[in-house]
């Protein structure tokens, strides 16, 4: 059974990157990054006016995205 001790320690351990960064990462427009959020295909939190996207999830897009390709 996970406690609210046990969510905080993971969510501190997960690290957010700005949609700039993710479109750097992946090589492609901040617009395209855009539209993998709105259209849900990579998760993201709202904060504030921007989006964080987890990095686990940009890892978890390119490997999804890649499998498919090959």
């Amino acid at each position: 059974m996970t406690g609210p001790v046990q969510a905080e320690e993971r969510l501190a351990e997960v690290h957010f990157l700005t949609v700039a960064e993710v479109a750097a990462l992946m090589r492609v427009s901040k617009m395209t990054v855009y539209r993998l959020v709105h259209g849900g295909e990579l998760s993201a939190v709202r904060v504030g006016r921007s989006f964080r996207v987890p990095e686990h999830a940009v890892h978890t897009y390119l490997r999804g995205a890649f499998s498919q390709t090959a």
